[in-house]
């Protein structure tokens, strides 16, 4: 439907949709056929202008919020504008140098610069950021048991990116120092050579089948790091990370816009949320872009999501880094900024 508008021959109305989307993008306010007439380059007349108008809401583009108002354009309007009438900027030199600093991965962890890339990216954009980090499947290099106190031990998990994560378990009263370090060596002589979910599944098979020489205590610590290191590899799709939440309230003065983006909120804290951001890049080359109710995540908010896709050297989509913002974000700007630094992120995680 939106390719045949785009097709159509009247270019006197793709312009009068560009003019009021534009305006829409500039002030948020409705725009009335005076004010066209006064902007656009074309010598029309106020009633030839509210004509064509009248036909451009017919078709689902326009919309008045008050009787006898100027007109707006509704979430296909703005798609259309998107697609097909946007002219997309281009990042300053100083803009990407910036950017570049900013996913510098000298002496940081991949989640320290998702989150200071995700931090600069709402900062430029005026926008939230976010970014949903990679899952830590096939991440994990090395384990160790270090002993406490009597019945807890903590268990640290070293990733290949450097991220170290500690988790306390319970284990039996009195188990030697040599114990913990059995346990260890037993779990990391599986980890050469296999993805982390390869590992696990060899090593609790091999405990399975008592083809090991482990002893009852020590069995039991391995079981206990298993259990551990299933939780911290159980995510399915990574993790989200949204910075800069506050800019989504600037210049919201109605209470009912407050809820909306409340409840927007809440449904990006939600599990299956993460999941059906990365699904919206699966398959996708570059930007895409969601308008409005087009996102069931953003049904009733009236915000728009920016999100393009991050790789790695497999060309395999491992995360997706992006913006959320009013329906009435700087598209031209937002888009190739996002862009940019998808790419330099795949680089980086290659």
């Amino acid at each position: 439907y939106i390719q045949g508008m785009l097709n159509e021959p009247d270019v006197r109305s793709q312009e009068i949709l560009r003019l009021i989307v534009d305006a829409y993008l500039e002030t948020g306010a409705p725009v009335g056929s005076k004010t066209l007439a006064t902007r656009q380059g074309m010598s029309l007349s106020s009633a030839t202008i509210r004509n064509v108008m009248a036909s451009l809401e017919d078709h689902g583009l326009l919309f008045s919020p008050h009787t006898s108002a100027g007109r707006l354009p509704t979430d296909l309007g703005l798609r259309l504008f998107v697609d097909g009438l946007l002219e997309v900027g281009s990042l300053t030199k100083e803009e990407q140098e910036s950017l570049k600093a900013k996913c510098s991965v000298q002496g940081k962890t991949l989640s320290t610069v998702l989150e200071e890339a995700t931090t600069h990216l709402s900062g430029l954009s005026h926008c939230a950021g976010l970014v949903m980090a990679p899952k830590t499947d096939a991440a994990i290099k090395h384990i160790e048991f270090v002993y406490l106190e009597p019945g807890k031990a903590l268990v640290v998990l070293v990733t290949t990116s450097g991220n170290v994560e500690n988790r306390v378990i319970e284990i039996p009263r009195g188990v030697a120092a040599s114990r913990l370090l059995q346990a260890s060596n037993f779990i990391n002589a599986k980890l050469v050579g296999c993805t982390v979910l390869e590992a696990l599944a060899d090593i609790e098979e091999e405990l399975g089948k008592h083809k090991t020489e482990l002893d009852a205590l020590t069995r039991k610590m391995v079981e206990s790091g298993l259990a551990v290191w299933s939780l911290a590899n159980d995510d399915e799709s990574g993790s989200l990370i949204i910075k800069g939440q506050a800019n989504l309230l600037q210049n919201v003065e109605e209470l009912e816009d407050i809820k909306r983006i409340q409840a927007l909120f809440q449904a990006l804290e939600r599990k299956e949320s993460i999941c059906s951001l990365l699904q919206a890049t699966e398959g996708a080359e570059g930007v895409q872009i969601y308008i409005g109710a087009e996102s069931q995540l953003f049904g009733l908010t009236d915000c728009s999501m920016v999100i393009s896709p991050y790789k790695n050297t497999k060309s395999q989509i491992v995360g997706a880094i992006g913006v959320i913002g009013p329906t009435r974000i700087n598209y031209a700007r937002i888009i190739p900024m996002v862009d940019y630094t998808a790419k330099v992120i795949s680089k980086l995680v290659g």
